[in-house]
């Protein structure tokens, strides 16, 4: 009959051949974990949320700028990643069967490794809740596309702003274009305008020809329309240094974000470790 003891070498239970067969991994212990430690990341991030709403302004000099926002919510990210993988991990480790006939060695690892499964399902329940928000986002995106291609661009208001007259202008020296009409004159000045876009500006043989088309659209003399044509190129280039800027700026954004979020993830991994470690020697002291 085999005796139970400390061994002098830290090993705890029974002899050598007498453990039972059972599983290493205590998985009701690490799904608890996971999921409170999911749940604690969900609200804390839905807190987060709430509170960079409340640090925005829409106007000019008020709440928090793009980059102290950025830092906020970087520091944030790190604070929920952080204790939410710590009460998961710990609760992993403090919920675990307590095993017998294991070096305590063998223990410490189990421990660890319990916290650090318990984080990991964690992340794979809260990628399928982002996962779902983006399924439902990229709807209400599509039906904000739609709505803003329908609408036919910003290409429209630059047209509008070429055909308008400008007051107190004499339209008497305006170049006649026989069988054109007025659509035909808008919709020419608009592929002109759309590949102006693309291409950064306008070539020569466009602008003459654009001001050829404002000139006949409004009566204007030719020099009058070339003013026009070259204020709204002009806007239009503008306007898109404008939209670039910010398409940079979400870039270096969404960025730094992934980066923000790889590294809190790494140390919340460290973290629930640790944690499940503590939580087991906790457990076994009871």
């Amino acid at each position: 009959m085999s005796e139970i003891g400390l061994s002098p070498t830290g090993r705890t239970g029974m002899m050598a051949g007498d453990a039972p067969a059972q599983s290493a991994v205590a998985w009701g212990a690490v799904f608890a974990g996971g999921v409170a430690c999911a749940a604690l990341a969900i609200i804390l991030s839905i807190l987060g949320v709430g509170l960079g709403l409340a640090s925005l302004s829409p106007w000019r000099g008020e709440g928090l700028s793009p980059t102290g926002f950025t830092v906020w919510a970087a520091v944030w990210l790190i604070i929920v990643q952080w204790v939410s993988s710590f009460f998961g991990g710990f609760i992993a480790g403090r919920l675990r069967t307590k095993w017998v006939a294991v070096h305590t060695d063998e223990v410490g690892f189990r421990d660890t490794a319990h916290g650090f499964l318990a984080w990991g399902l964690a992340l794979l329940f809260t990628a399928g809740a982002l996962a779902l928000a983006g399924a439902g986002a990229t709807g209400i995106g599509g039906q904000v596309a739609a709505k803003a291609a329908s609408s036919a661009g910003a290409e429209n208001y630059y047209v509008s702003e070429l055909f308008r007259p400008v007051p107190g202008v004499a339209s008497a020296n305006g170049v006649s274009m026989p069988g054109v009409t007025s659509m035909q004159l808008r919709e020419d000045a608009t592929a002109i305008l759309a590949r102006a876009a693309v291409t950064g500006s306008a070539s020569q043989a466009d602008q003459g020809y654009l001001t050829q088309l404002v000139a006949a659209g409004t009566g204007q003399d030719a020099a009058t329309a070339q003013v026009q044509v070259n204020d709204v190129l002009n806007l239009e280039k503008a306007d898109l240094i404008k939209a670039r800027q910010l398409a940079n700026a979400a870039r270096k954004s969404a960025s730094a974000a992934a980066i923000y979020t790889f590294f809190s993830a790494l140390v919340g991994a460290f973290i629930a470790a640790v944690a499940g470690l503590i939580g087991g020697r906790i457990r076994d002291r009871y």
